[in-house]
């Protein structure tokens, strides 16, 4: 019962491994950036994680064409719900029937 509720409080949850004096220096950085840097970084760190994810998906199935990779990759992003039916079909082979 307590696991259950603590579950959905992120802020009983320490994220972060960084020292108290490399954070402040992280905030001073961020700050210090224009709202088009920050954008910038946000979408470089969006692409490295979507890689990473790519990397794994690869290695768990060394046989699979970009395409399947990819389409997995999307298929996680909607977790827990489904593919929307447009997007299953989009990735659908031609002349298949899509899931």
């Amino acid at each position: 019962m307590l696991a259950a509720s603590l579950r959905g409080n992120i802020l009983l949850v320490p994220i972060t491994d960084t020292s108290p004096a490399a954070q402040a220096v992280q905030l001073r950085v961020q700050r210090a950036m224009s709202g088009e840097q920050c954008l910038l970084v946000a979408l470089e760190m969006s692409l490295f994680a979507r890689e990473l994810s790519k990397t794994r998906i690869r290695q768990e199935n060394p046989d699979w064409s970009e395409t399947q990779v990819t389409r997995e990759l999307v298929r996680l992003a909607f977790l827990p719900d489904p593919m929307p039916p447009w997007l299953n079909r989009a990735f659908a082979p031609p002349g298949a029937r899509p899931l």
